[in-house]
């Protein structure tokens, strides 16, 4: 018999029967004998490129987001689903659209919550091993074959991150964004971890070891805020938004001063 996590589980790790996916046709090594590969992976660049045209065409008129991520694995009955719906909710009813990954649990929860709202609910669906379809809580869904590709449009067209508990995925898209704002390829926007209780020892580990080792400042330990309150994040997300805002106004304030001085 089989225990209830497993019965619930939405994916299978990929082996024998799973078909193969863009990803691990364009990362797997080539075998001596196959010469075609500098055809079929020169070539594959341009289906590369379709993907991040689809996605600047689709997402280009979003406006201000929100991109949410968290484990596929929490059912409806969780609480944290919960939390999710609320969280979205009272985003999306301050004017920011909810991105996600499309999938279920975490991801559902954050698509139902931005339907609740009456704001865009994106469902940025990636194609893997074993079909995961969008969540009927998605209202603009866009497929991606490549990673990468997708990951690009988590960041581009997000405001914040709001990250819930989750797994291997969920701390992958956590760390990109740290290591994104950290090495100031992107600017400094909110990474906001829900569920103090999940990311506790997490946290922990990276003041006490970490931190204490050198391997990051202090300063990189402020780009996380911690919560478990819905409300919470979305006036740290205001917040951030205001700021935005106003460096933005006086940038622009500056360079028309500057243009005036120029004449």
């Amino acid at each position: 018999m089989p225990r209830e996590e497993e019965r619930r589980e939405p994916f299978r790790r990929p082996g024998r029967g799973a078909r193969s996916t863009e990803d691990e046709r364009m990362l797997r090594p080539p075998y001596p004998e196959e010469a075609a590969f500098v055809r079929t992976d020169t070539w594959r660049v341009l289906r590369i490129m379709g993907e991040f045209v689809e996605g600047f065409e689709e997402l280009a008129g979003l406006g201000p987001a929100v991109t949410f991520f968290g484990s596929a694995r929490v059912d409806p009955a969780d609480p944290m689903y919960a939390a999710a719906v609320e969280t979205a909710r009272l985003l999306g009813e301050a004017g920011f659209a909810i991105i996600t990954g499309g999938g279920p649990g975490i991801m559902e929860a954050g698509n139902r919550g931005a339907r609740e709202a009456g704001v865009p609910s994106v469902g940025l669906n990636i194609e893997l091993p074993y079909e995961q379809g969008c969540n009927p809580f998605v209202d603009l869904p866009i497929e991606f074959r490549y990673f990468f590709v997708r990951k690009t449009m988590f960041v581009k067209y997000a405001q914040a991150f709001v990250i819930f508990p989750g797994g291997f995925g969920t701390m992958d898209e956590l760390f990109e964004a740290l290591t994104l704002i950290q090495t100031g390829k992107v600017r400094d926007f909110p990474v906001i971890l829900f569920g103090s209780d999940y990311w506790r020892g997490m946290c922990g580990w990276l003041r006490e070891v970490v931190l204490e080792d050198g391997k990051i400042s202090r300063a990189d330990m402020d780009l996380l805020a911690l919560t478990d309150s819905p409300e919470e994040v979305r006036e740290l997300v205001m917040a951030s938004a205001r700021e935005r805002a106003r460096v933005e106004e006086e940038a622009r304030r500056e360079t028309r001063r500057a243009a005036g001085e120029g004449r």
